[in-house]
């Protein structure tokens, strides 16, 4: 298996030759605009994709099924909507699988639990986008778990460190676990994705998991950088398990 991070939380999954696009985000740098309740005038995304929109048509080209964990913008946007091709298959929990529907696409294919897709067993798991009124407010999200044989890979999705996600490791056993840092917090309430505290206790949580972290300095309201949750991993010792990818950047998973 292969990833490469994209940005924020767009990456492609190469799972024995089939490339997975999950949480397309493909609009060009701040399209998206100022996102409400901030505290200031940034416009997202932060920064653009770390190849041409030339690059950008190729690698869409090679793309055999795209995964939607929410339709919050920096997960599914405008151009998403617009670049992809309408027959590719899009995976995704059920509740969100009409309003796809909806945009033109043709090929849904909606989890409720475990589906098998290919060679690849998919199943959906819980998350928590966030606390209180805030994550009420932020609507039902979910991550994936990829298998194949013996080889497993959890996405947790724009999730906070809670007793859910530790009840999927426990279930799932994965073998790599991406998360969503960068503790993006609005200017109420608590954070609504995993801060570096949260990191911390996913790695320790699942001792023989290696953990990478995504969803970082590519929107407003995330408050933790790249520099920072690397010094935290490192000031834990968990430099050899826990990784930072820049956007671009492909890694090997190994097993």
């Amino acid at each position: 298996m292969k990833l490469q991070l994209w940005r924020n939380a767009t990456l492609l999954l190469n799972i024995d030759g089939f490339s997975i696009l999950v949480d397309p985000m493909l609009g060009e740098k701040g399209s998206l605009g100022k996102f409400p309740m901030v505290d200031n005038e940034l416009l997202n995304p932060l920064v653009d994709l770390p190849f041409s929109k030339e690059e950008l048509k190729l690698k869409l080209e090679t793309v055999d099924a795209v995964v939607v964990t929410h339709l919050h913008p920096d997960h599914w946007d405008t151009a998403a909507i617009e670049l992809l091709d309408k027959n590719i298959p899009i995976i995704c929990s059920d509740v969100i699988s009409e309003q796809i529907t909806e945009q033109g696409f043709t090929k849904i294919i909606a989890v409720n639990d475990r589906i098998q897709w290919k060679n690849i067993e998919i199943s959906t798991t819980k998350g928590q986008h966030g606390t209180g009124e805030i994550g009420e407010k932020m609507g039902l999200v979910n991550g994936f778990v990829f298998k194949t044989e013996n080889k497993s890979v959890y996405i947790t999705g724009d999730s906070i460190w809670y007793d859910e996600i530790a009840q999927e490791i426990d279930k799932h056993q994965p073998q790599h676990i991406i998360v969503a840092g960068g503790a993006a917090t609005f200017s109420v309430g608590d954070s609504i994705i995993m801060t570096s505290e949260d990191i911390m206790k996913v790695c320790e949580y699942a001792p023989e998991s290696t953990v990478w972290v995504t969803h970082l300095e590519a929107v407003s309201h995330c408050k933790e950088d790249r520099k920072f949750i690397r010094e935290k991993i490192n000031e834990n010792g968990l430099d050899k398990r826990c990784f930072v990818p820049d956007n671009g950047e492909e890694v090997e998973l190994h097993f």
